[in-house]
């Protein structure tokens, strides 16, 4: 019987998994430079979280989460998103009341979300996010988007567009959701039921439906920014002059709405316009929210954050040709012919890796032609060659593959030696 990997899920194996390493490892290091922490959160919660933090009128919840009782009645959800988790710790642990404010945290993991799966969209997938909770200042809004754009630019991604709205403050929502309601209620029977459901509940999120999109009615839906009070509309004009000040260009699109409830001013998303990427051209989303925090039983805070698809971003890559400057050789291949030089070369391997060297050897009893064949196919930079006779006199074998090169080498010094030759060529 043959037992394959879970529909939507898939195996990222050796050749591909450098590219996975490689991307964390630059945007845990971007993170570092504006300050974001790392926070590690449970891959389930109980579902009440969900429920009542991304919102029981959305996809997410009503159709997409994997929920199941656990063995005490329980009911817990494989985390769907990343910042009900995130909030959830920041009440539970009263990090609201730590003196360094705002808390700014970055996370990366799997998300799980029962959807049809295509190119870029796995039921599991890896999620990489951020959130700044306990300011009100517009200007940690632009921070977050310009950490945003360059997780991607300095990856190499150039054709990158930021589309920007405001949701504004529950006032100027109160005021829209009524007039897409009067606007969207005549049409009632014509949408999808769905949207049938989100007009009395969310009307919003009518605007975000992929089913009625090409509706008449989407076309003249009134504006969110027809209704932005004095706050919001001074809030989202502070939000772009920031944006001006470093240089970032952004497309306003009244119509941009996020597919959870939480959100209120600042919206966006930013998109792929490189050719060949595909229909679906979102790379990633975020925006400000206020009342989360409150929902899962802490303090009046707002945040904001954004949240990407390490998969999405990888497509992106590949789109404009983007090769990461992945080291995929190997520092050292160790050739030992012989059980008593088997022994030594066991030792000496042991100790190259425990001094930070990088180094492999042969398992298989290869001839030394077929060893020498490896050593080339892992791209080693040196070969270390250790027979009867380089044991006799207490030697070992050096040689450079680019040049090469060949040196015979005290074993007493070989450690060292190694050490040398490889910080010389970084």
């Amino acid at each position: 019987m043959n037992i394959n990997a879970p529909r939507g899920t898939q195996d990222i194996l050796p050749g591909s998994s450098e590219k996975w390493q490689f991307v964390e490892r630059q945007l845990a290091d971007l993170c570092r430079r504006y300050h974001y922490k790392e926070i590690r959160t449970p891959i389930f919660e109980h579902t009440e979280l969900f429920q009542r933090g991304v919102g029981d009128s959305t996809d997410i919840v009503q159709k997409e989460m994997y929920t199941f009782e656990d063995r005490g009645g329980r009911s817990v959800t494989l985390r769907p998103e990343g910042t009900a988790s995130v909030v959830r710790s920041y009440v539970q642990n009263k990090v609201y009341g730590l003196p360094n404010q705002p808390t700014k945290y970055f996370y990366m993991g799997p998300m799980f979300r029962y959807e049809r799966p295509q190119q870029g969209r796995q039921r599991q997938f890896i999620q990489f996010g951020i959130e700044a909770l306990g300011s009100d200042d517009p200007a940690i809004d632009a921070e977050v988007l310009s950490l945003a754009l360059n997780s991607y630019r300095e990856l190499g991604l150039q054709s990158l567009k930021l589309v920007l709205n405001s949701l504004g403050d529950k006032e100027s929502r109160e005021a829209h959701r009524q007039a897409l309601i009067r606007h969207f209620d005549p049409y009632r029977d014509e949408l999808c039921s769905d949207c049938q459901v989100r007009l009395d509940q969310n009307p919003l999120r009518v605007l975000d439906c992929k089913k009625d999109r090409d509706h008449p009615a989407m076309a003249t839906a009134p504006s969110i920014l027809e209704y932005l009070n004095d706050y919001s509309s001074d809030y989202f004009d502070k939000v772009k002059e920031y944006l001006d000040v470093m240089g970032i260009q952004y497309v306003i699109d009244p119509n941009l709405v996020r597919g959870l409830d939480y959100y209120n001013h600042t919206a966006f998303e930013i998109m792929s316009e490189a050719e060949g990427f595909g229909a679906i051209t979102t790379l990633s989303g975020g925006g400000r929210y206020t009342g989360l925090v409150q929902e899962v039983g802490g303090p009046e805070t707002s945040g904001i954050g954004f949240a990407m698809s390490i998969e999405r971003l990888l497509m992106a890559l590949e789109a404009e040709g983007i090769e990461l400057p992945l080291d995929e050789g190997l520092d050292c291949y160790m050739i030992a012919m012989g059980e008593e030089a088997d022994k030594v070369a066991v030792r000496l391997t042991d100790q190259l890796r425990g001094a930070g060297v990088q180094v492999d050897k042969d398992y298989l009893g290869k001839k030394m032609k077929g060893q020498f064949k490896t050593a080339d196919r892992l791209n080693s930079r040196y070969v270390l060659v250790l027979g009867a006779e380089e044991l006799e006199n207490q030697v070992i074998n050096v040689k450079e593959m680019a040049s090469g090169e060949q040196k015979e080498i005290s074993l007493d010094a070989i450690i060292d030696y190694m050490k040398e030759q490889l910080a010389g060529g970084e």
